[in-house]
This record gives C-alpha cells, sequence and structure tokens, in this order.
C-alpha cells in the first residue's frame, strides 16, 4: 500500500478544475469558519462541476446507492506487519478493533511471486472467532502475473474472506499483464469470489493504467481507492469529488481507503467518515494499524453526526470529445463496441471513428447527437455490458500487408488478434497524488 511524506502537488498538475458556486472546502478554512459553512450554507452553494483530464466539464448523474452485507461493509483497518500490530497478540488486536468499531481486517498477504507467511489459516481462525471478518491483501508488479495469482489464490485457499489487489505505477501500461493476472486469478478463485481493487484514486492522473482491466469484467467486484488526503496535500472534501467524479464510471461500488498515518488529524478522520456518509453510505477502510495514534484510534470509534450537513456530494461525469485520451476512452470504447460498433477499434484515443460510433449510439437512444460523451450519453452506454479484450492473447503473425492476422485450420484468414495494450498505454503518468508503491 502506496504511502509518501505529506505534501502538496503544484496547481499546474491538478487535472480536474475546479469550480464552486459557493466557497471553498471546509478543510481550507480555520476550523470555526467550517462549522458556520457546515451550518448554514445551502446545498446549493456546495454544487461542483468539474472539468476531466479528458477534455471538458463534469456533467450530472445518478449518485451511487448503498452496499449491500459484505466484508467491506464494515469499517476496516489495514494491517501490514502482523508482529507490528499490537505485538501480534491476536487478543490485543481482537480488543482494539472492537474499541474503534473496526469489522473487517485486510492483512498482507503476498508480496509480487511471494507469499507472506503471517497470514495464516490459524490467524484467520483465531480473529474470525473474535468476530472480525479477515481478507487479505497483495502487492502486484506485473513482472510475472500468473505467479502473482497464485499467491492471491493461496491466501483465499487459507481463508480470506475477500482478496484486495494492491496494484500501482508497476502496473501502468501492461494491460496484457493485468489480463493474464485477473484470468488467472478468477480461474482459481472462482467467478464470484469477492476481489477489490485498492490504487490510485485520481484515474485522470494514470491513463496508461489498465482500470478498465482491474475493475472489468471479471474483475474486482469492489472499488477500494486509496484515499489519503494529508499524503496527497489536499482537503478531506477535495479527494471525494476529484476520486468520485472518475471512479463512478467504473460502476463497481466505491469503499474509501481514507488514512491514519502520516499526522491525520482526528478531526479529518471524523470528517472523512462523515463524507463517506454523504457519498453513498459505504464505510471506510484506513492505512493502516501499526501507523495510527492514539487520537486517530479514538477518531475511529467516535459516533459521527451523519452525513456532512448542509453539503451535495459531487454528482458528475467526466465528458470525454475528440482528442480525449485514455483508459476512460478504452472503456467507453469497450462500451460503444457492445452497445452500436462491434468492429470500433480499442485504442484509448478519441478520434473519428470514436466520435461516429458516440454518434450513431445518441442517435439510437434518442439523444442530442454532437459525438460528445457527456453523461447524458454515459448513463445509457453504462447499461450495456463493455466487450473484453484480450489483451493478454497471442501475438498474431504478420502477413504480407503488414497486418497482423491469424488462420483457421485451412489456412483462411480469421479476424486480426488484438494487441497486447492499447494506443494510450503508452501515455506517461500526469502526476503520482502517492507513491507508486513500497518497498516488500
Amino acid at each position: 500500500m502506496a504511502k509518501l511524506a505529506a505534501r502538496r502537488l503544484r496547481a499546474t498538475v491538478l487535472n480536474v478544475d475546479v469550480r464552486t458556486s459557493g466557497t471553498p472546502a471546509p478543510g481550507l478554512r480555520p476550523v470555526l469558519l467550517a462549522i458556520v459553512f457546515l451550518i448554514v450554507m445551502t446545498p446549493m452553494a456546495d454544487t461542483r462541476i468539474a472539468s476531466a483530464a479528458t477534455g471538458g466539464a463534469g456533467q450530472g448523474a445518478a449518485p451511487p446507492a448503498a452496499g449491500g452485507d459484505t466484508p467491506f461493509d464494515r469499517q476496516g483497518m489495514w494491517i501490514w506487519y502482523v508482529d507490528r500490530s499490537e505485538g501480534g497478540r491476536v487478543g490485543a488486536i481482537l480488543a482494539r478493533a472492537r474499541r474503534a468499531g473496526i469489522g473487517t481486517l485486510y492483512i498482507k498477504a503476498g508480496d509480487g511471486g511471494g507469499v507472506w507467511s503471517q497470514f495464516s489459516r490459524g490467524l484467520v481462525n483465531a480473529l474470525r472467532r473474535g468476530g472480525l471478518d479477515v481478507c487479505a491483501w497483495q502487492f502486484v508488479y506485473g513482472d510475472s502475473p500468473v505467479a502473482e495469482a497464485r499467491v492471491g489464490a493461496a491466501a483465499v485457499r487459507r481463508g480470506a474472506d475477500c482478496l484486495a489487489i494492491d496494484a500501482e505505477g508497476q502496473y501502468e501500461g501492461r494491460y496484457a499483464a493485468a489480463d493474464r493476472y485477473i484470468r488467472a486469478l478468477r480461474a482459481r478463485v472462482g467467478a464470484s469470489f469477492p476481489l477489490s481493487f485498492a490504487g490510485f484514486p485520481y484515474v485522470d492522473y494514470h491513463p496508461s493504467f489498465p482500470y478498465s482491466v482491474f475493475l472489468g469484467p471479471e474483475g474486482a467486484t469492489v472499488n477500494q481507492p486509496q484515499m489519503y488526503w494529508k499524503a496527497i496535500g489536499t482537503s478531506v472534501r477535495a479527494v471525494y469529488e476529484h476520486t468520485f467524479l472518475f471512479n463512478r464510471l467504473w460502476g463497481r461500488p466505491v469503499y474509501p481507503i481514507g488514512q491514519t498515518y502520516g499526522g491525520a488529524a482526528r478531526r479529518d478522520i471524523l470528517r472523512f467518515r462523515r463524507f463517506a456518509q454523504s457519498y453513498g453510505g459505504r464505510p471506510p477502510s484506513w492505512w493502516d494499524w501499526q501507523e495510527t495514534t492514539g487520537a486517530g484510534w479514538r477518531a475511529l470509534g467516535r459516533r459521527t453526526a451523519g452525513p456532512v450537513i448542509g453539503y451535495r456530494p459531487v454528482e458528475s461525469h467526466p465528458l470525454l470529445k475528440r482528442g480525449s485520451r485514455g483508459d476512460l476512452v478504452v472503456w467507453a470504447q469497450e462500451h460503444l463496441q457492445a452497445a452500436v460498433r462491434p468492429g470500433l477499434p480499442v485504442t484509448g484515443i478519441f478520434g473519428r471513428r470514436t466520435r461516429a460510433a458516440v454518434r450513431a449510439f445518441q442517435r439510437s437512444q434518442g439523444l442530442p447527437v454532437n459525438g460528445v460523451l457527456g453523461a447524458d450519453t454515459w448513463s445509457p452506454l453504462l447499461d450495456f455490458d463493455p466487450v473484453r479484450p484480450r489483451w493478454a492473447g497471442r501475438r498474431a503473425k504478420r502477413g504480407r500487408s503488414g497486418a497482423a492476422a491469424s488462420r483457421s485450420a485451412g489456412g483462411h484468414p480469421l479476424s486480426a488478434m488484438p494487441p497486447r495494450r492499447p494506443l494510450s498505454a503508452a501515455l506517461p503518468a500526469k502526476a503520482y497524488e502517492i507513491d507508486p508503491g513500497p518497498a516488500p
């Protein structure tokens, strides 16, 4: 799980153009003014329209619904090293968890292709007897995706209630590796086992990251973005608004991961919990046990006053248009393939053919035909199940014309084999809001 010292990103790399119709975020004002703001400001004063790095202003969309009864639906805490969490004493861990209202533990079970012995069946059973759900998490790099899948499956065999996939900078641009990992993992744990993806929260900063694989068909069933506001150098409100603007599009329930490390203030931890209630009511989990202070633990166990008073969550989708680039375009193209254009290339580049496909889809839905993918078009488009490219497929041989194609047993040409990644996979990250990942 990524960590870094608290710092503030330069304004020039913030790829969401923030406009408010009211005053600045509460986290950027003195405490007294923040209290006044929360009490007296109307919901209209908190409405925010954002501009995606993908090329335009955000547009309205419905907020997510609350979650169900799963391990993700209990407040959670992440454990990196068990022996540095209450000295590894199960009784002390259970007592601390009860006082802080923690219902689920996420315990590291693997790093790359290596299994961590601390995630044992004995530990899992002992924590379960104490009333906790126990999930495993593994950090993955993409160098040996099948070996990484074996490590995840081993944790499931040891009794994990869910598996969290921590994939960060090492996986940028590696669509084939991500595809191979997900396919190999699902083959071992089954199609319905609960998987979560814990990655960078700011999708627009990482146009080459294969979110569409990790959160796509057969991938993770839950999205757990690492929303470390203090490490990123922003406010609690800003990290929610930026994260939810983009992450809503993947169609997976979003369960925020907050920070208790790095000197996170008690009042901000409480504010993070309240914003979680404003954004769908899904309880957060926290990074991490060994670095949580006494004040942090007390903030987790304290009863909150419910959603933020007078605040209306961001209800926007990023707008895509000709010239937009990145994995969100990949996601849109996969849906357009399913809806109107089976032969549309999945390139991650919003060009002439993608614009024509958007226009065709808008025409089929009785929408204004402008070739721009805004909220009125995103909403019906996301009702279609995306076509899943096989990025991990074998490379096709090139014919005399230079085109990649495969042949049937009779020698007749078949459809071209897909590339190993979209063109947008070569794009550099625009910024790293958190470090690309820790040492093992």
